[in-house]
Protein backbone atom coordinates (compact mmCIF):
# COMPACT_ATOMS: atom_id res chain seq x y z
CA UNK A 1 0.00 0.00 0.00
CA UNK A 2 2.55 2.59 0.95
CA UNK A 3 5.03 1.66 -2.14
CA UNK A 4 7.88 2.85 -0.32
CA UNK A 5 11.01 1.92 -2.03
CA UNK A 6 13.27 0.88 0.97
CA UNK A 7 12.36 -0.95 3.66
CA UNK A 8 13.57 0.02 7.13
CA UNK A 9 16.26 -2.56 8.49
CA UNK A 10 14.43 -4.36 11.99
CA UNK A 11 17.65 -4.02 13.22
CA UNK A 12 16.79 -0.28 13.95
CA UNK A 13 14.65 -1.60 16.60
CA UNK A 14 18.26 -2.79 18.44
CA UNK A 15 19.32 0.80 18.18
CA UNK A 16 15.58 2.45 19.82
CA UNK A 17 15.90 -0.15 22.27
CA UNK A 18 18.85 1.32 23.49
CA UNK A 19 17.45 4.63 23.98
CA UNK A 20 13.60 3.95 25.06
CA UNK A 21 13.52 7.76 26.20
CA UNK A 22 14.95 8.92 23.24
CA UNK A 23 12.08 7.43 20.91
CA UNK A 24 9.51 8.37 22.99
CA UNK A 25 10.82 12.06 23.26
CA UNK A 26 11.69 12.23 19.50
CA UNK A 27 7.95 10.48 18.63
CA UNK A 28 6.17 12.85 20.86
CA UNK A 29 7.76 16.01 19.04
CA UNK A 30 6.98 14.28 15.42
CA UNK A 31 3.48 14.05 16.53
CA UNK A 32 3.53 17.89 17.37
CA UNK A 33 4.65 18.58 14.16
CA UNK A 34 2.06 16.89 12.58
CA UNK A 35 -0.50 18.81 14.44
CA UNK A 36 1.47 21.94 13.51
CA UNK A 37 1.70 21.06 9.43
CA UNK A 38 -2.35 20.80 9.48
CA UNK A 39 -2.60 23.90 11.09
CA UNK A 40 -0.31 25.67 8.38
CA UNK A 41 -2.05 24.31 5.68
CA UNK A 42 -5.48 25.09 7.15
CA UNK A 43 -3.71 28.23 7.30
CA UNK A 44 -2.50 28.57 3.80
CA UNK A 45 -5.10 27.19 1.99
CA UNK A 46 -8.42 28.80 3.64
CA UNK A 47 -10.15 28.44 0.44
CA UNK A 48 -11.04 24.78 0.83
CA UNK A 49 -13.49 23.94 3.49
CA UNK A 50 -13.39 20.23 3.38
CA UNK A 51 -9.55 20.33 3.61
CA UNK A 52 -10.06 22.65 6.32
CA UNK A 53 -12.26 20.50 8.10
CA UNK A 54 -10.24 17.73 7.85
CA UNK A 55 -6.86 19.24 8.30
CA UNK A 56 -8.34 20.45 11.82
CA UNK A 57 -9.65 17.05 12.42
CA UNK A 58 -6.42 15.61 11.87
CA UNK A 59 -4.57 17.99 14.28
CA UNK A 60 -6.58 17.61 17.04
CA UNK A 61 -5.86 13.85 16.50
CA UNK A 62 -2.49 14.29 16.35
CA UNK A 63 -2.48 16.35 19.53
CA UNK A 64 -4.27 13.54 20.89
CA UNK A 65 -1.12 11.41 20.25
CA UNK A 66 1.25 13.78 21.60
CA UNK A 67 -0.49 13.14 24.57
CA UNK A 68 -0.67 9.42 24.39
CA UNK A 69 3.38 9.46 24.38
CA UNK A 70 3.35 11.90 26.76
CA UNK A 71 1.33 9.61 29.09
CA UNK A 72 3.69 6.61 28.21
CA UNK A 73 6.45 8.75 29.43
CA UNK A 74 5.20 10.25 32.56
CA UNK A 75 4.14 6.35 33.01
CA UNK A 76 7.35 5.45 33.12
CA UNK A 77 8.96 8.30 35.36
CA UNK A 78 10.91 9.86 32.39
CA UNK A 79 10.28 13.68 31.51
CA UNK A 80 9.28 14.94 27.83
CA UNK A 81 12.97 16.44 26.61
CA UNK A 82 13.59 19.11 24.48
CA UNK A 83 12.16 19.24 20.88
CA UNK A 84 14.79 17.38 17.94
CA UNK A 85 15.29 18.34 14.61
CA UNK A 86 14.14 16.14 12.06
CA UNK A 87 16.75 15.99 9.53
CA UNK A 88 14.85 13.32 7.25
CA UNK A 89 11.52 16.19 7.07
CA UNK A 90 13.67 19.07 6.11
CA UNK A 91 15.96 16.91 3.82
CA UNK A 92 12.46 15.72 2.47
CA UNK A 93 10.76 19.25 2.47
CA UNK A 94 13.46 20.75 0.24
CA UNK A 95 11.64 18.46 -2.89
CA UNK A 96 8.53 20.47 -2.18
CA UNK A 97 7.92 23.22 -4.94
CA UNK A 98 7.69 26.69 -4.09
CA UNK A 99 7.03 29.67 -5.99
CA UNK A 100 4.20 27.43 -8.53
CA UNK A 101 0.71 28.09 -8.76
CA UNK A 102 -1.22 27.72 -5.74
CA UNK A 103 -2.40 24.14 -6.41
CA UNK A 104 1.33 22.56 -7.60
CA UNK A 105 2.38 23.91 -4.12
CA UNK A 106 -0.69 22.49 -2.69
CA UNK A 107 -0.52 18.72 -3.87
CA UNK A 108 3.54 18.81 -3.20
CA UNK A 109 2.84 20.00 0.14
CA UNK A 110 -0.39 16.83 0.78
CA UNK A 111 2.37 14.74 -1.04
CA UNK A 112 5.30 15.35 1.70
CA UNK A 113 2.97 15.30 4.28
CA UNK A 114 1.82 11.78 2.75
CA UNK A 115 5.18 10.50 2.50
CA UNK A 116 5.99 11.32 6.38
CA UNK A 117 3.30 9.53 7.22
CA UNK A 118 3.55 6.42 4.75
CA UNK A 119 7.48 6.20 6.48
CA UNK A 120 6.39 6.47 9.87
CA UNK A 121 3.87 3.98 9.58
CA UNK A 122 6.58 1.71 8.04
CA UNK A 123 8.37 2.47 10.71
CA UNK A 124 5.32 1.80 13.35
CA UNK A 125 4.91 -1.42 12.09
CA UNK A 126 9.12 -2.45 12.24
CA UNK A 127 8.81 -1.21 16.01
CA UNK A 128 5.26 -2.74 16.48
CA UNK A 129 6.43 -6.39 14.91
CA UNK A 130 10.35 -6.12 16.66
CA UNK A 131 10.30 -4.13 19.79
CA UNK A 132 10.01 -6.67 22.68
CA UNK A 133 8.73 -4.56 25.41
CA UNK A 134 5.00 -5.33 24.62
CA UNK A 135 3.50 -1.97 25.47
CA UNK A 136 5.17 -0.66 23.09
CA UNK A 137 4.47 -3.08 20.39
CA UNK A 138 0.52 -2.77 20.77
CA UNK A 139 1.19 1.09 21.01
CA UNK A 140 3.12 1.12 18.01
CA UNK A 141 0.78 -0.89 16.24
CA UNK A 142 -2.27 1.00 17.09
CA UNK A 143 -0.38 3.96 15.61
CA UNK A 144 0.68 2.34 12.70
CA UNK A 145 -3.38 2.01 11.42
CA UNK A 146 -3.57 5.91 12.24
CA UNK A 147 -0.99 6.99 9.75
CA UNK A 148 -1.78 4.30 7.29
CA UNK A 149 -5.19 6.15 7.51
CA UNK A 150 -3.69 10.25 7.39
CA UNK A 151 -1.06 8.95 4.39
CA UNK A 152 -4.45 7.87 2.70
CA UNK A 153 -6.11 11.44 3.36
CA UNK A 154 -3.25 13.28 2.09
CA UNK A 155 -2.98 10.89 -0.83
CA UNK A 156 -6.88 11.39 -1.29
CA UNK A 157 -6.78 15.84 -0.90
CA UNK A 158 -3.65 15.85 -3.66
CA UNK A 159 -5.77 14.20 -5.93
CA UNK A 160 -8.94 15.88 -5.80
CA UNK A 161 -7.17 19.43 -5.94
CA UNK A 162 -4.49 18.33 -8.69
CA UNK A 163 -6.08 20.23 -11.02
CA UNK A 164 -4.50 19.30 -13.93
CA UNK A 165 -1.18 17.58 -12.27
CA UNK A 166 -0.33 13.60 -12.52
CA UNK A 167 -0.72 13.28 -9.03
CA UNK A 168 0.06 9.23 -9.60
CA UNK A 169 3.76 10.63 -11.20
CA UNK A 170 4.65 13.46 -8.92
CA UNK A 171 4.25 10.88 -6.14
CA UNK A 172 6.58 8.52 -7.80
CA UNK A 173 9.16 11.27 -8.42
CA UNK A 174 8.64 11.83 -4.19
CA UNK A 175 9.40 7.67 -3.69
CA UNK A 176 12.44 8.11 -5.75
CA UNK A 177 13.51 11.10 -3.67
CA UNK A 178 12.81 9.31 -0.30
CA UNK A 179 14.51 6.61 -1.45
CA UNK A 180 17.65 8.40 -2.57
CA UNK A 181 17.42 10.04 1.19
CA UNK A 182 16.84 7.03 3.17
CA UNK A 183 19.47 5.61 3.19
CA UNK A 184 21.08 7.78 5.38
CA UNK A 185 18.44 7.23 8.31
CA UNK A 186 17.36 4.38 10.63
CA UNK A 187 20.96 4.46 12.57
CA UNK A 188 19.61 6.77 15.32
CA UNK A 189 16.92 5.98 18.36
CA UNK A 190 14.26 8.44 16.97
CA UNK A 191 11.16 7.54 14.46
CA UNK A 192 13.01 8.94 11.19
CA UNK A 193 16.33 9.12 12.45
Amino acid sequence: MLKLKLPTDPRWVNIVEENIPEILTDHAWCEQKAASNAISLTVNFPEYPDLVNAMLDLAQEELEHFKMVHEIIKKRNLNLGFERKDEYVNELYNFVRRGHKRNIVLVDKLLFSAMIEARSCERFRVLSENIKDKELAEFYHQLMISEANHYTLFIKFAKKYANGIDVDKRWQEFLDFEASIITKYGKKETVHG
